[in-house]
């Protein structure tokens, strides 16, 4: 077999993130030796492996963090996405990472640095970074639903877009039913990424009893002129965690020391998010497998 002279093998992870179950959580393409790769091959490689997110490894530029990362969808590259973050962890911690503090790794990535804790449990939880909330006008809402039947998106709150380097719409349900049963349109999620300037769209509802967890979630984007519902979403979770803290908890299904999400149940998925706060910061926790071990030629 003919091989060409720059082709170098790299150490290559897949994952399942926000589970512990394989193939029931979000799964993320890692290649833990990104060197020399340009923006264009690691594009075209998150192009090739077809998954939401693949990340790449990179040296620290910052002597706080104990790796850099970049975070590519097929599209495009994201400041910072919540599953790659926890995804890449842990497939580091389990090829032999020593972090620089004992129970804390940095990652350093284009939102700056983010702490993720290592928990006694195997979950990894990562500090939700800073978000800028926007709630939508009532007028502006009813224009942008203005050709959608009520019954496809009833908010019952007014939506907010939340921007955390990924930026999401996020619409509150009357409960976590009518979030499992809406039919989302692609039509509609294409005209609200583009009209609200987000990367998607998030709908959520509170379970009344707290089971089988707090909340539903589920996350829409129109990717590649496709709808895409993303099994797990770590940074719409941080998102609403920031959003529930900010309106002080008034939600039913949250509280000050945490709560549970669902997420991917529609997709035949068993996501579970954990969120718990900390010093009043949220912390978005979830454990990973690793279901393929590698080397990537490129």
């Amino acid at each position: 077999m003919l091989r060409r002279n720059d082709v170098k093998p790299r150490a290559y992870k897949q994952v399942d993130v926000f589970t512990t179950s394989p193939l029931q959580g979000n799964p993320l393409a890692v290649i833990l030796e990104a060197e020399g790769l340009s923006d264009m091959q690691m594009l075209s490689l998150a192009r090739w492996t077809n998954l939401s997110e693949t990340t790449f490894v990179f040296k620290p530029t910052d002597p706080l963090a104990d790796y850099r990362v970049r975070i590519f969808t097929p599209e495009k590259e994201l400041p910072f996405a919540g599953h790659p973050t926890l995804g890449t962890a842990h497939a580091l911690l389990e090829a032999g990472l020593v972090t620089k503090q004992p129970g804390v790794i940095m990652q350093e990535c284009g939102v700056g640095l983010v702490a993720v804790n290592i928990l006694p449990e195997g979950t990894l939880a990562f500090a939700a970074p800073a978000v800028t909330l926007r709630t939508l006008a009532a007028e502006e809402w009813e224009r942008l639903i203005a050709d959608v039947q009520p019954a496809v998106i009833a908010a019952e709150t007014m939506p907010v877009i939340a921007d955390m380097g990924i930026r999401w719409l996020m619409i509150r349900m009357p409960n976590a039913q009518s979030c499992l049963t809406m039919t989302p349109d692609q039509a509609m999620i294409k005209k609200l990424q583009i009209d609200c300037q987000v990367d998607g769209v998030v709908v959520y509802g509170a379970y009344s009893s707290g089971k089988p967890a707090d909340y539903e979630m589920r996350a829409f984007l129109v990717e590649w002129d496709k709808l895409v519902e993303d099994p797990v979403t770590g940074s719409a979770n941080a998102c609403l965690a920031r959003l529930l803290k900010a309106n002080n908890f008034s939600d039913g299904g949250s509280t000050e020391q945490g709560y549970q999400v669902r997420q991917g149940t529609q997709l035949h998925r068993e996501g579970r998010v954990s969120v718990r706060f900390t010093d009043d910061e949220p912390w978005i926790g979830g454990q990973s497998c690793t279901l393929i071990n590698g080397w990537l030629h490129l």
